[in-house]
């Protein structure tokens, strides 16, 4: 087995493995003392070399667990937002974005590019071994213009998405950082891709917090066209 197999073995496995271990581990250690205490000592190292075997087992399976979920979770990504751009003029677009939960909407945009910018909530370290994935809130749509000169001059698109509301956790963590501690950071994370006329683009959120935007395959052929 290679190391792209293992790293393809789920956690939960090897967490569930590591506590058969550690059970052996104490079945071990009360045979040994009871063998210590009858007087055979030869059976009863032979079950503490066993103790100890298990033992380094169960450790080596619960880091190697906890790695590997780790790694699992880095690897995931999370969709956040579908766009579908329609030309109506040069640099003008209409963009239907759609959440996840199906819901959409359609906003209009100037520029040569579309920029999409979310909030991030990231959890302390146990928190994350545990598996609790980052949180995040779509921010603002924004367009963006490839002329350094035209982007100074031209209007400019910015459209607020954000839907926390009033009780936002990226306020309270700003003005009550002492009452939130299970909250690592918090922090902006945006991405932005070139626009076509019937461009598709699938935007995830990575556990790492990075936002990553990707064309389907009819979009990124007309990009790499040049349009």
């Amino acid at each position: 087995m290679n190391w792209t197999q293992m790293l393809q073995l789920p956690a939960t496995l090897l967490l569930i493995a590591a506590g058969v271990l550690l059970l052996l581990t104490i079945g071990h250690g009360v045979s040994c003392r009871r063998r210590w205490r009858e007087g055979r000592r030869m059976a009863a190292s032979w079950r503490a070399l066993l103790l100890l075997l298990f033992f380094t087992l169960a450790l080596l399976a619960t880091g190697g667990g906890l790695a590997l979920r780790g790694y699992r979770v880095l690897g995931q990504e999370t969709p956040v937002a579908t766009m579908v751009a329609h030309r109506e003029s040069p640099q003008f677009w209409q963009l239907t974005l759609t959440r996840p939960d199906g819901e959409t909407e359609t906003l209009p945009l100037n520029g040569d590019d579309f920029r999409l910018e979310a909030v991030v909530v990231k959890w302390q370290m146990p928190a994350v071994l545990a598996g609790a994935p980052p949180l995040y809130r779509l921010d603002r749509l924004s367009g963006r213009y490839d002329d350094i000169g035209q982007a100074r001059d031209a209007r400019s698109t910015i459209i607020d998405l954000n839907q926390a509301g009033a009780l936002d956790l990226f306020n309270l963590r700003r003005q009550y950082p002492d009452y939130l501690p299970m909250v690592d950071t918090v922090f902006g994370s945006g991405v932005y891709l070139p626009l076509v006329d019937g461009g598709v683009y699938h935007v995830s959120l990575m556990a790492s917090g990075a936002l990553v935007a990707r064309p389907d395959a009819a979009t990124k052929a007309r990009l790499r066209g040049g349009h």
